[in-house]
């Protein structure tokens, strides 16, 4: 089966989005896929200086933890990001983290399959749209990528809303178990 890398982007102790990863996380494992699951959350992450010196030595010039975490990304065969949905755009330390891997697009990279879980207050289902449509700009950048499903789940306004709710929880358990 397939290495799966979840990437959760959410700051907030108790998240929502972190909760619905971990269920994901839960149904890949169901089905075989090897997963980890990578927080965000305490991690130094500089902002890309668009200096360009990636495109040439395929290694970022910043020195953070992001270093790490991009070797995993690689390496992936599967990638899913969770994020909150903040004014109707993913978190700005997801797009930030997403500026950072600039390095890979000159590299040999495994992931062909990304995926986006969201998690909001709202519950329209237009409101993870400009989000999504922000993933999948990153994933046209990528030769053999493709945005291979998102599963958005709103009405959650509090820490641990999520976790409360066990039709939210069969929703992405079901997602993570249909991964590629």
């Amino acid at each position: 089966m397939s290495k799966v890398l979840i990437i959760t982007s959410s700051l907030r102790a108790n998240s929502n989005s972190d909760a619905i990863a971990e269920k994901v996380a839960e149904g890949a494992r169901d089905t075989g896929h090897n997963v980890e699951v990578i927080s965000l959350k305490g991690k130094e992450m500089k902002f890309c200086i668009g200096c360009l010196s990636c495109q040439k030595t395929k290694k970022c010039v910043l020195n953070d933890d992001v270093n790490e975490i991009r070797e995993k990304v690689r390496l992936a065969d599967t990638l899913v990001f969770a994020t909150p949905i903040y004014y109707y755009e993913m978190s700005g330390q997801l797009k930030t983290f997403l500026d950072r891997m600039n390095p890979l697009y000159v590299s040999d990279y495994n992931f062909k399959n990304v995926y986006m879980v969201s998690t909001a207050t709202e519950d329209e289902e237009s409101t993870p749209e400009k989000a999504v449509n922000g993933l999948q700009g990153w994933v046209d950048c990528f030769d053999g990528v493709e945005l291979a499903g998102s599963l958005f789940l709103g009405g959650n306004t509090n820490p641990n809303d999520a976790r409360k709710n066990e039709n939210q929880l069969t929703m992405a358990y079901n997602f993570g178990k249909n991964l590629k």
